[in-house]
């Protein structure tokens, strides 16, 4: 039986369970099931960022695998790239429960997790064990909640994980965390960038420092926006991610509609779409940048490259459309490019 029927099959159980149970349950099942090797994908799929070489442009996004345990399952589910985290220097247990609801009539998540993770050394010690094996490592990095000086943990997260890492994400732009969006304002993201990379460089000798992205939040002002670009362009970051979950709330149906935290999913799509173009236009297109929210078809995913991603993220869609999205996509991109003319999808970057 194909993987996504029997998704279908056994979604309606998942779905009674609570959200954040449904979500470890599934943690649990690719530690035991997921494939351990990636399938193969065709050649005009890979591309390179930063430097580096993924196999696809479809990555997972942080959250999903906060604590870095399944990377390699998510790989071998047919994702180009894994990005785990949030990690934070010190264990932290996060926001009360209930906090990560699904709006099922909006195909639509909201979260308010808060960074919950099992701290640096476990992280370390997990990630330590599956040094040398293939496929691209993002580490989402964060600060703990009660932290007297947020940039010092950015810094010894850069320090800790950049040895262990393909590239680094700077997280700035969670909602659940109170103050940390202010981080991205001009003088405060100068500072926390020359830490963290100064940390990088400490930690890898060069040859071997993994790049910086930075994820940015969606519900940012055009002088914002400018300022992150210019930023971005001086302090050379290898990615910027656009964008994390959005604060905005347009028409929902769902009962959930007015949980706080952070909403993600279909209605994020053309608020995530509309920024990344906004992105695009003030690097200029000299900072590579990763497309992020609202992407569940093949279509969204090569709307937002046309749009200037040399990459894409998923998480929120995989909870409605299970573990074979990745593949799914992949397979409908491959068409998309032969339909439009593109030989590469580095080629079809911008081009909307």
């Amino acid at each position: 039986m194909r993987r996504d029927v029997l998704y279908s099959l056994i979604r309606p159980a998942l779905f009674r369970l609570e959200a954040e149970q449904a979500h470890g349950l599934a943690l649990r099942a690719m530690k035991l099931a997921a494939p351990k090797r990636a399938p193969t994908c065709p050649a005009a799929l890979a591309t390179q960022v930063a430097g580096l070489a993924f196999p696809n442009p479809v990555g997972m996004a942080a959250g999903f695998d906060k604590d870095g345990e399944v990377p390699d399952a998510l790989l071998g589910m047919g994702f180009g790239f894994a990005e785990v985290g949030s990690i934070t220097p010190l264990p932290q247990s996060g926001n009360a429960r209930p906090r990560l609801f699904r709006l099922v009539e909006d195909r639509a998540v909201i979260n308010r997790m808060g960074f919950n993770n099992g701290g640096a050394q476990a992280a370390v010690d997990r990630l330590e064990a599956r040094l040398g094996k293939p496929g691209v490592l993002g580490i989402n990095i964060g600060a703990n909640k009660d932290s007297n000086d947020r940039v010092a943990d950015y810094a010894i997260m850069a320090r800790l994980m950049a040895p262990l890492a393909n590239y680094l994400a700077v997280n700035i732009s969670s909602p659940n965390t109170p103050g940390l969006r202010a981080l991205q304002d001009e003088s405060a993201l100068t500072g926390l960038l020359d830490a963290v990379i100064e940390a990088r460089d400490a930690a890898c000798p060069e040859g071997k420092r993994p790049p910086v992205f930075l994820k940015v939040a969606p519900d940012l002002e055009p002088a914002d926006i400018d300022a992150i670009a210019r930023i971005a362009i001086d302090k050379g970051l290898g990615a910027l991610i656009v964008s994390n979950t959005t604060i905005s709330r347009p028409t929902l149906v769902s009962v959930h509609g007015g949980e706080t935290g952070g909403l993600s999913g279909a209605p994020l799509r053309d608020l995530a779409q509309q920024r990344l173009r906004d992105f695009r236009k003030a690097t200029g297109g000299a900072v590579p940048l990763v497309g992020v929210g609202g992407i569940a078809t093949a279509q969204d995913a090569w709307a937002r490259i046309r749009a200037g991603a040399s990459l894409v993220q998923l998480y929120s869609a995989m909870v409605y459309e299970g573990p074979t999205i990745a593949r799914v996509i992949c397979k409908g991109l491959s068409e998309l490019m032969k339909r439009d003319g593109f030989a590469s999808i580095a080629d079809a970057v911008g081009t909307e």
